[in-house]
């Protein structure tokens, strides 16, 4: 998303009348959001984020839940942020400063992706490029078919990556690289991405989706509160200290001794019997 574009004064642009901005199924544990847009090549624009947001929302509190997959189409996971939505125009552009953190609501969204507590994979067909790569990075995992191709193109157009392109580009692959990314806005295919790190797992085109369920159905074995500390340790620890990083996840570790699922999960192994966890 371009740093400097906010949504126009009309609002944002209408979903297609194809259908809603996004698309939500429950398959096993994992809940997944297609994007839907295929006119647009799956744009973001703030229809699309606020249907988001509250699909984050509907998954984040069910139990049953245990991780998001988030998907595009074959041609485009997302080509970054719909401009035509935008407005940047001189009687408003103090406006527009005013409202970047919190009357974006595609903003909110990234923010609510950066904070949620369940699993979010991203799973990448085709086009993932500026504002859509920027989404897939707040996932914590990237699975792409072979003929995905990735970039953030923004400086190609005298921009800078707007929705935390230049933060997670370089804790992904490390500055030196990232910064050389962006600068020549140069793409890159799965094969590639796989080789620097961006994603965790390049796959047959078209099967992404399955390898991200997958994973899902890997995790089913755990318990979903230690997945939730886990994910809150390891992101937590990667912005402090390393000393400070220690405590935290002593604290985490320690609260899940008074859990429900601990004692079934040690009650489980002694039996030697699958573990029936409740998430409390």
């Amino acid at each position: 998303m371009a740093a400097n574009e906010t949504p126009a004064k009309t609002g944002g642009v209408p979903a297609p009348a194809g259908g809603p901005p996004i698309l939500c199924e429950r398959q096993g544990a994992a809940f997944v959001i297609t994007l839907n847009r295929p006119d647009k090549l799956n744009a973001l624009n703030e229809d699309m984020s606020i249907a988001l947001m509250e699909a984050l929302d509907q998954a984040e509190a069910d139990r049953e839940v245990l991780a998001i997959i988030l998907q595009g189409n074959e041609k485009a996971f997302c080509a970054g942020a719909d401009l035509a939505g935008m407005s940047n125009a001189p009687e408003h552009r103090f406006d527009n400063y005013r409202a970047r953190y919190n009357l974006v609501k595609m903003r909110k969204m990234f923010r609510q992706l950066h904070n949620y507590t369940k699993p979010v994979i991203s799973a990448v067909e085709g086009f993932c490029l500026g504002g859509g790569l920027e989404l897939a990075m707040f996932g914590d995992i990237i699975v792409a078919g072979e003929a995905a191709q990735f970039a953030l193109p923004e400086a190609k157009h005298s921009l800078i990556p707007g929705a935390g392109g230049t933060q997670n580009l370089p804790r992904r692959i490390g500055p030196a690289l990232a910064k050389e990314l962006m600068w020549t806005g140069r793409r890159i295919t799965a094969a590639e991405a796989k080789e620097i790190g961006l994603i965790s797992h390049a796959v047959a085109k078209g099967e992404a989706l399955a390898k991200a369920k997958e994973i899902v159905s890997l995790m089913e074995g755990s318990g979903p509160l230690a997945i939730m500390m886990i994910k809150q340790a390891v992101n937590r620890g990667a912005e402090t200290p390393v000393a400070l990083g220690f405590f935290q996840e002593a604290d985490l570790a320690f609260m899940l001794a008074f859990s429900d699922d601990r004692q079934e999960g040690l009650k489980a192994f002694a039996e030697k019997r699958k573990p029936k966890f409740k998430g409390q």
